[in-house]
């Protein structure tokens, strides 16, 4: 039996060998590159397929401050979606999830970065998630709090709204720090739980309609593959 970050580490290992093994990461590629503790370890298996010359000049779009930092320490070069060699559009995202659905729905924002995780997923051709088989569940809304980046000066009428939908909402706060969390974009975190599963595809569209909501963490438009490890020592491909 192998621990959860023994988990985390087979999943993202094995998704980044065999996306290689199938021709879905390439030498020239756009690649976003997501945000945690299960994308860390598969942005230094990337590196070192770099390293190793099987992948050359890779692009990268990185999700926030954590994993730039990651890239330029590993030698991946760093752009923006803004930036003529990438056009805004991406081959490939590999991220973590903080929850997956029967469906391949995602919980995302537990590292406060689902606004710029989900412009890189939603800008993709393919996207995959690498993940120890906690983060597989049966249903959302329940366990893990949805994750909701607001403006600051909305906060109240955003929370109202929110238990309009039925959700107990926290806003977030700093650790070693005092106050709330700040996100890299300068917004606050509200994280909602609710009694009963909800539908995430249609939370996804109704929360981001609310005024003063930046975005949600329902990942619904662009269902990725998954590579869940487990405690055996197996990894599963979830489609």
């Amino acid at each position: 039996m192998i621990t959860t970050n023994e988990q985390k580490i087979l999943a993202a290992t094995t998704a980044i060998d065999s996306l290689i093994k199938e021709g879905k990461i390439f030498s020239g590629m756009k690649i976003g590159l997501g945000t945690g503790s299960t994308a860390m370890p598969a942005v230094k298996r990337l590196a070192e397929r770099i390293a190793d010359g099987t992948l050359k000049d890779i692009k990268a779009v990185s999700t926030s401050f954590q994993t730039t930092l990651a890239c330029e320490e590993l030698g991946i070069p760093v752009f923006t979606l803004n930036d003529k060699a990438i056009a805004g559009q991406l081959d490939l995202t590999v991220d973590g999830a903080d929850e997956i659905g029967p469906e391949n729905t995602l919980v995302k924002g537990g590292g406060a970065a689902l606004l710029r995780e989900k412009i890189t997923a939603y800008s993709s051709r393919e996207y995959t998630i690498v993940a120890d088989e906690s983060k597989a569940v049966g249903s959302h809304g329940t366990k893990f709090p949805l994750p909701v980046e607001i403006i600051a000066d909305a906060r109240v009428r955003v929370i109202r709204e929110l238990e309009k939908l039925g959700a107990s909402c926290t806003v977030r706060e700093g650790v070693r720090k005092a106050g709330p969390v700040i996100t890299d974009n300068g917004n606050m975190i509200v994280d909602c739980v609710w009694e009963k599963p909800v539908d995430p595809v249609v939370l996804e569209d109704k929360i981001d309609a609310i005024t003063g909501v930046v975005e949600v963490g329902f990942f619904t438009k662009l269902r990725p593959v998954a590579f869940i490890a487990h405690a055996d020592g197996s990894v599963e491909v979830k489609k």
